[in-house]
């Protein structure tokens, strides 16, 4: 079972608008809880695109 490389391209793009956004957040409006959530959001999706794209052993 392979994963479609344009969901996993959605995928690391909503992990890097996660990511940032979380950035923002956390740094310029001092909303800590909000873009830590969105951070750890970012690291959960990051962890399921590898999971997805590991080589299966044939």
């Amino acid at each position: 079972m392979h994963a479609d490389p344009t969901l996993l391209s959605l995928a690391i793009l909503a992990t890097f608008a996660l990511a940032g956004g979380g950035a923002w957040r956390f740094v310029r409006r001092g909303e800590r809880m909000q873009g830590g959530l969105m951070i750890v959001a970012a690291l959960v999706l990051l962890a399921n695109v590898l999971i997805w794209a590991w080589p299966l052993p044939r």
